[in-house]
């Protein structure tokens, strides 16, 4: 019988000796590295706190002490120890999700999957001990360069002077999803310099007691620091160095690639790497290059997401022209529109998800300034990920917010040319949600993107489809199927997401007798529901296409799909039952 046989909750390897204990890390570790090879998952996290979670789980009792992990993404070793190791054998893999939940476990306190929160949560669960009565350690872990959000600085100043038992851990890798950017990590290479000693010091300036712990991946000397700071009555910071991808050769050597991988081979890391083809964002980086080689002050921007354009190939070439801001989506929004304002053409690239983070920023700092910064927004789609990382919201949120010119390409020929326009401009800011059903290419009809004017691609009757971005091909599709029944639907490509095209709607309200929209996203604040509010005093039905305002986790897309009618034969049916 192997030792994590006999784990089956936290108390079980309170007795086990320090040999034992390495032991079982070697056998958490493999049980990880099984899964993530199979299913994909995130890799280097999770192999680099294998032995802090052993030893938090030795020193403190979970779930009296309570353990709340930063984006929760390096919690699989703790899942594995508080009963949830099924979750990790082949064909239980989707059972659990990857990410904590306190709906899983009673060891979990918070559903979380974005960066930086874990000081703040753990301050309120503090405090909120202390009003209540209660008793117990709670510890933050943070990590993998969580610390560079706002909302970590927020909470570190706040715990500066709270007055209360509160641990907060530093899992210092060195890394974030890349490597770090900012001066706070070269001062934190001062401090593991220093062994922990520099005078120069942010946590004692903020009024937090420290500790440094070098070996961070020796599970004794993790055991030592945890047990000196147990049961303190004022917050105090153990800054431990740890090494990402710990115990797994290629892990350790590309620490970027396996942050978060997709299936690969366990012996030697390979993944498959897919069929090269076009992309859309390939096209920009492209269209990036020759704008800096034209002698425009271009500025690629982004928030420690690299790997999601490959803008490190941009910044290979044109290291001047690039900008990693760290976990900073708030800073990225206002420090590009600054640059704007200054004469450079930023482009900030986010995920949809992560954009969430910067909403204040995209209102407050770059609508009512207007200045021409362009934003490409990439994930904005209906996905089966978790729910912490849902990229359906992105029309609601923007689309609402005034002075945007919001724009959705269908194909690579009208990307290049709002890029064109948009570069050209200096009149307002310009968001482009870029389709995520293939790179298609249809020629653009429009070079002036100022004004909002549809492109009616097919001329029909009583039925008009407004197919939005990486929609019209569903749009086509529908229509496709609509022709089985004797109808000849129109096909419009709306081109813009927040602004209405008045002229032609009202145009395609006198000539047909439903109109149907089509978007990837939400529909609670969309497109669709635009469109239909101006309608509403018309003859004309109007049938929305788009997702319910709903958190899916880990919901497959084609299952999304059917549940919301967004397949050509539901749509048709829908549109002939309306008829």
């Amino acid at each position: 019988m192997t030792i994590l046989e006999t784990i089956n909750q936290p108390a079980d390897l309170k007795t086990l000796t320090s040999n034992q204990l390495e032991a079982l890390a070697d056998e958490v570790r493999a049980l990880v590295l099984d899964k993530v090879s199979k299913v994909g998952g995130h890799v280097g996290p999770n192999l680099g706190t294998v032995e802090l979670t052993i030893a938090l789980h030795k020193v403190f009792n979970s779930p009296i002490d309570k353990i709340v992990w930063d984006v929760s993404h390096q919690s699989y070793p703790h899942k594995i120890l508080t009963g949830r190791k099924n979750g990790f054998v082949d064909g239980h893999f989707h059972d659990i999700t990857g990410y904590t939940s306190q709906h899983e476990s009673e060891h979990d306190f918070f559903t979380v999957g974005h960066t930086s929160t874990s000081i703040a949560n753990a301050m309120g669960l503090a405090h909120a001990r202390d009003l209540t009565g209660a008793t117990g350690n709670v510890i933050a872990v943070i990590g993998d360069g969580s610390l560079s959000g706002g909302l970590a600085f927020e909470a570190l100043n706040n715990a500066g002077e709270f007055d209360g038992n509160l641990i907060v851990i530093v899992n210092d890798n060195e890394m974030s999803i890349a490597e770090n950017h900012g001066g706070l990590y070269p001062h934190l290479a001062k401090l593991r310099e220093s062994n922990g000693t520099a005078a120069n010091n942010i946590f004692t300036s903020l009024g937090l007691d420290y500790h440094y712990i070098a070996a961070g991946n020796s599970i004794d000397a993790l055991i030592t620091g945890l047990e000196s700071v147990k049961d303190t009555t004022k917050p105090v910071v153990l800054h431990i160095h740890t090494e990402k991808g710990h115990g797994y050769a290629p892990a350790v050597a590309n620490k970027e690639k396996f942050h978060w991988s997709a299936p690969f081979e366990l012996a030697t890391g390979l993944t498959n790497p897919g069929t090269p083809g076009e992309s859309y964002t390939e096209m920009i980086l492209d269209y990036m290059g020759e704008k800096v080689d034209s002698g425009m002050p271009l500025v690629a921007i982004n928030a420690a997401i690299p790997g999601l354009m490959n803008l490190k190939s941009f910044a290979a070439k044109y290291p001047k022209n690039y900008k990693d801001v760290g976990i900073a989506e708030q800073y990225s929004i206002t420090y590009g529109q600054a640059l704007a304002a200054g004469g450079a053409r930023p482009f900030i690239f986010h995920n949809s998800t992560f954009l969430q983070r910067a909403y204040d920023q995209l209102s407050h700092d770059l609508a009512i300034n207007e200045y021409p910064a362009i934003v490409i927004v990439k994930g904005g789609v209906i996905n089966g990920s978790d729910k912490t990382h849902q990229g359906s919201m992105a029309i609601g949120m923007i689309s609402n917010i005034p002075n945007l010119v919001y724009l959705a390409p269908t194909s690579a020929e009208e990307l290049l040319a709002m890029l064109d326009w948009a570069t050209a401009q200096t009149a307002q800011p310009v968001v482009i949600q870029l389709p995520e059903h293939g790179v298609e290419h249809r020629s653009s009809r429009l070079t002036d993107f100022s004004k909002p004017v549809y492109d009616v691609i097919e001329n029909g009757a009583d039925v008009a489809i407004l197919g939005l971005g990486g929609f019209y091909n569903l749009a086509e599709k529908a229509a496709a199927e609509l022709e089985k029944s004797g109808i000849k639907a129109s096909l419009v490509n709306p081109l813009f997401i927040s602004q209405l095209d008045e002229t032609a709607l009202l145009e395609l309200a006198k000539t047909h007798k439903v109109i149907v929209t089509l978007e990837d996203g939400v529909l609670d604040g969309g497109f669709g529901q635009k469109v239909a509010g101006f309608l509403g005093q018309s003859d004309v039905k109007v049938l929305n296409f788009g997702a319910k305002k709903e958190f899916n986790d880990s919901v497959p897309v084609a299952e999304l799909y059917q549940r919301y009618h967004l397949t050509p034969e539901l749509i048709a049916s829908d549109v002939l039952e309306s008829l």
